[in-house]
C-alpha cells in the first residue's frame, strides 16, 4: 500500500506559507495598534518627541550635495580596493587572462577617478 505523491503539494505548502508568513505580523500590529494607540490625534500624540524640545524657526536643513558625491566616490574606490586583494594573493598563478581582466578592472577605477577628479568631485569647497 503506497501513498500517492503530488510533486505540486510542496509548491502549494510553500506558497501558502508565504502568504501567511508575512500577514501574521501585518494582522497582529494592526490589532495592537488599534487596541492600544489613541484613536485620534490630540495633544498627547501630536506633542513633540524627538528631544522634547519645540522647534524654533525654518526647520528645513540644507544638504550640500558635494557631500553625497564624496561619500559615493569614497564608497566605490573603498569597495572596488576590497576585490584588490584576492588579487594580489593569487598574484604569481595568475593566468594571462586573469592578468589582463585586472588591468582592465584597474584601468576602469582609473578612469573613474580621472572623470572624478576633472569634474571637481574631488575638491573641497
Amino acid at each position: 500500500m503506497s501513498a500517492e505523491y503530488n510533486p505540486y503539494a510542496f509548491i502549494a505548502v510553500l506558497l501558502g506559507a508565504s502568504v501567511v508568513f508575512p500577514l501574521v505580523p501585518l494582522l497582529l500590529a494592526r490589532w495592537w495598534a488599534r487596541r492600544v494607540s489613541p484613536p485620534k490625534p490630540g495633544p498627547v500624540k501630536n506633542a513633540t518627541y524627538e528631544c522634547g524640545l519645540e522647534s524654533k524657526g525654518d526647520t528645513n536643513i540644507r544638504f550640500k550635495s558635494e557631500y553625497y558625491l564624496y561619500a559615493i566616490i569614497f564608497l566605490i574606490f573603498d569597495v572596488e580596493a576590497v576585490f584588490l586583494f584576492p588579487f594580489a594573493v593569487v598574484f604569481l598563478d595568475l593566468p594571462v587572462g586573469g592578468f589582463i581582466a585586472m588591468l582592465v578592472f584597474l584601468l576602469l577605477l582609473v578612469e573613474g577617478l580621472a572623470w572624478a577628479w576633472m569634474k571637481g568631485v574631488l575638491t573641497w569647497k
